[in-house]
């Protein structure tokens, strides 16, 4: 090759690398800009109406949409239309109150599939490869993997939070969890069992000061049926979540109360 021809070639090179650089970065740019930023904190809305009919029309067949997010709680016997197999409708009319204001259950966690609706905040950590929740309820942090990765096998261990994968369907989150411990659903005494299965579906609302989610779940041990929950939450920026601290002598309070109440 000529002197001339290397240095041609050198040149080609040269502006090459720059070329091929300014055509990737605004590609990275778009795909950054095209995910929503959920990152903040978040505090949960009193009024729950009206849903987002584009979440609701995307959940699957046979399930009924549970109107008990927030400050809302079913009575006893009630269910907000979940079709209890016959042991699980058993084991709820058999539950009182009181049962759950003892020293050992004052302070149990509930899984997600029932905490994330209460009137607690929570704040959002995102990058691309790993999104944390960290819930003020009971100090609850739940990781949703974002990297591709699937679910472990049925023998690892349950939690209350579960094993959580993420994906993005255009501007919607959706995360699926499997391997929650057994806990409740209503807390009126219809618990799920621990192959319960939950998908969740999060998205930001145009002004990006909402978040707006459904939680489906399916659990064919305790319900006939399936069901899910509407909730929506607004941005609050500047603040933090603080330490549950749940004090079991609590239990102790409401005994005494309780007690008081039954001499008179």
């Amino acid at each position: 090759m000529t002197r001339t021809g290397l240095g041609l070639l050198l040149c080609a090179m040269a502006f090459a690398v720059p070329v091929a650089a300014q055509t990737s970065a605004p590609a990275s740019a778009e795909a950054a800009k095209a995910t929503p930023d959920f990152t903040g904190f978040w505090s949960l809305e009193r009024d729950q109406h009206p849903f987002d009919e584009e979440l609701i029309a995307k959940l699957p067949p046979n399930t009924v949409v549970l109107d008990d997010s927030g400050f809302v709680e079913f009575p006893q016997g009630e269910f907000g239309g979940l079709k209890l197999k016959p042991e699980a409708a058993e084991a709820a009319a058999r539950w009182k109150p009181e049962d759950e204001m003892t020293l050992g259950r004052v302070c149990a966690q509930p899984s997600i599939v029932y905490s994330i609706q209460g009137p607690f905040p929570f704040e959002i950590y995102q990058t691309p490869e790993l999104i944390v929740f960290k819930y003020e309820y009971f100090d609850q942090v739940r990781l949703i993997f974002m990297d591709g990765r699937g679910h472990p096998p049925a023998d690892a261990p349950h939690t209350k939070v579960g094993h959580s994968i993420g994906h993005w369907e255009g501007d919607e989150l959706v995360v699926e969890t499997t391997h929650i411990a057994a806990a409740t659903i209503t807390n009126n005494g219809l618990d799920h069992s621990d192959n319960i299965r939950v998908v969740e579906r999060y998205k930001l609302s145009e002004d990006g000061k909402r978040l707006k989610a459904t939680q489906w779940f399916e659990d064919p041990e305790t319900i006939e049926n399936n069901g899910a929950r509407y909730i929506q939450w607004e941005r609050k920026p500047g603040n933090y979540v603080y330490g549950y601290d749940c004090d079991p002598t609590f239990a102790l309070e409401y005994q005494s109360v309780g007690e008081g109440e039954t001499a008179e």
